[in-house]
């Protein structure tokens, strides 16, 4: 390679430098401590069946326990292939939890000023225990909210919010899932 074409390859810079800086880079990618984040230790797998015991409700709502309960049990099946357990006994995952917060509140208003859009937030305590020693393998708090639109219909209105709390359900669930693997 002559100099007409190393200064054509990379104007303005010399070959050392260009590999001094090719160098550095690559060593400080390497050396970051980036990793998988579902390593072997905290992965969920699909050999697995999991037992989602009734989530205990402190709020206002009667069936948003339900609908996390649900939501759960369909996201482990979806995101991991993890079945339900047939009983709290033969469940290789038991998932329990508290279902702490359910709140509504306007997010926007018409000109006049009338309510244009809610949300809706939940916020739930969960614990995954797993094996035969039912040893803990994940505790914590997670929230999700979902938006949805006002309507001078009640039963629309109703349909809508129960629509959200599934949505935030769901979300909540994924979240709890992927936090679940990469030990947070």
């Amino acid at each position: 390679m002559n100099n007409f074409m190393r200064v054509k390859a990379l104007p303005g810079i010399r070959p050392m430098a260009a590999f001094a800086a090719i160098v550095l880079l690559l060593s400080s990618i390497y050396g970051c401590g980036y990793r998988p984040a579902a390593t072997a230790g905290n992965r969920l797998d699909s050999n697995q069946n999991i037992w989602v015991a009734f989530i205990e409700n402190t709020t206002i709502s009667s069936t948003a326990q339900t609908v996390m309960r649900r939501a759960l049990l369909e996201e482990a099946q979806i995101m991991r292939g993890i079945a339900p357990a047939a009983s709290f006994e033969s469940a290789d995952l038991r998932l329990s939890g508290v279902l702490k917060s359910y709140t509504l509140g306007t997010v926007s208003y018409t000109a006049a000023d009338r309510a244009r859009q809610y949300r809706l937030a939940i916020e739930a305590e969960l614990e995954l225990r797993g094996g035969a020693d039912n040893k803990l393998i994940w505790k914590g708090i997670l929230r999700d909210v979902q938006e949805y639109p006002a309507n001078a219909d009640l039963a629309l209105q109703q349909d809508a919010e129960n629509a959200a709390l599934v949505a935030a359900s769901h979300k909540l669930a994924r979240k709890f899932f992927i936090t679940v693997e990469q030990s947070y």
